[in-house]
């Protein structure tokens, strides 16, 4: 796979913003898009993926925080098309796959947001598998083979880590990039061997398929993968009570997921479309950290004390620029200014 500068990239992004600011509205009254003053909206990027997100979304928990707001919630397939987002100003806050944050964060026009928050951490609900029958039984197996993933997202970065973890580089497979469904439609017709995907497109994978490692794998032996939330520059100038009374709602979905696993399942079912028998398969395979162990030193940290995560970016940022996927990486303290954590203690009730 040839890589493609930074520069070109970021202006690959830009082009596309425009498309993607479009899309962000469709669907969205006029009123919605042209709020009076700016203050009184909140545009949430979100992705069908079990998490807190659903159920904040699904039980109005943000609606319920700020009643005179008016909150459109956005659905997007992949981190790459977030950051257009972010570039055409059409977003306020959006969950974001750590490497796609590392890459928006890098170069030298950064992407103007902030992380504010964790939703989880990847586990075995992002997972490499190949396709039975094709010879395949481990990671080294890949070498000639074509390897299907979202390019910039958490998946990308897991599957380069396994690659380079069993003596492959990049070059040695074929590496194609395709979102979650169109993962899905080439593995049906044939078309590749394998793939590096999350839920649900994942289980319908190893309905057919055979497990080679998972994000859950990948992050014990040191290179962790999260799905962080994001704020923009300009909302956090304007506006820093509805961001924490966003943390406050997404604190409350934490805490449901483990109070009301009933409820949570059925929330999860409602916003994806699917039983609840598999949603309740599905919660089980994610990581959520409690409210309090996002603001612990292991993760998101405090404000003026980030935790263990600036860390975790910070190797995210180089270990993409050593594989030619940025031209370099940022500094801890580029790293550092990209985190707002500023009233997130006082968020955790």
């Amino acid at each position: 796979m040839s890589p493609v500068s930074h520069g070109a990239s970021r202006r690959l992004l830009l082009a596309g913003a425009l498309a993607v600011v479009s899309a962000a509205v469709t669907g969205c009254s006029s009123g919605e898009a042209t709020a009076s003053g700016g203050s009184r909206r909140l545009r949430i990027g979100y992705f069908a993926f079990p998490s807190g997100d659903l159920l904040v979304k699904n039980r109005k928990l943000l609606e319920k925080e700020l009643p005179d707001y008016r909150v459109t919630w956005i659905k997007f397939d992949s981190g790459a098309a977030v950051n257009q987002a972010f570039l055409g100003k059409s977003l306020d806050i959006a969950a974001l796959g750590s490497s796609p944050f590392a890459r928006g964060i890098s170069g030298g026009s950064p992407i103007p947001y902030k992380v504010a928050w964790v939703l989880d951490v990847a586990g075995e609900n992002e997972a490499l598998v190949a396709r039975k029958g094709s010879g395949i039984v481990d990671v080294a197996g890949l070498r000639g083979r074509t390897v299907a993933t979202p390019f910039a997202s958490t998946s990308h970065y897991s599957l380069l880590a396994a690659l380079r973890t069993a003596g492959l580089k990049p070059s040695d497979v074929k590496l194609v990039d395709l979102q979650p469904q169109a993962v899905l439609a080439a593995w049906q017709r044939g078309d590749i061997d394998a793939a590096y995907v999350w839920l649900p497109t994942l289980d319908e994978l190893r309905r057919t398929g055979i497990q080679l490692t998972s994000s859950k794998e990948i992050g014990a032996a040191g290179k962790p993968t999260l799905d962080l939330a994001v704020v923009s520059d300009d909302l956090i100038a304007r506006d820093p009570h509805a961001i924490s009374s966003w943390r406050k709602a997404q604190a409350r979905a934490l805490r449901l997921l483990r109070s009301d696993p009933d409820g949570s399942v059925a929330a999860v079912a409602a916003e994806l479309g699917i039983s609840a028998a598999d949603a309740r398969a599905q919660l089980r395979q994610g990581v959520f950290l409690t409210p309090e162990q996002v603001a612990s030193p292991d993760w998101l940290g405090t404000d003026g004390r980030p935790g263990k995560l600036l860390g975790y970016v910070t190797d995210t940022a180089r270990f993409l620029a050593e594989q030619r996927q940025l031209d370099a990486a940022p500094a801890e303290d580029t790293v550092r200014k990209a985190f707002y954590l500023k009233g997130l203690s006082d968020d955790l009730t």
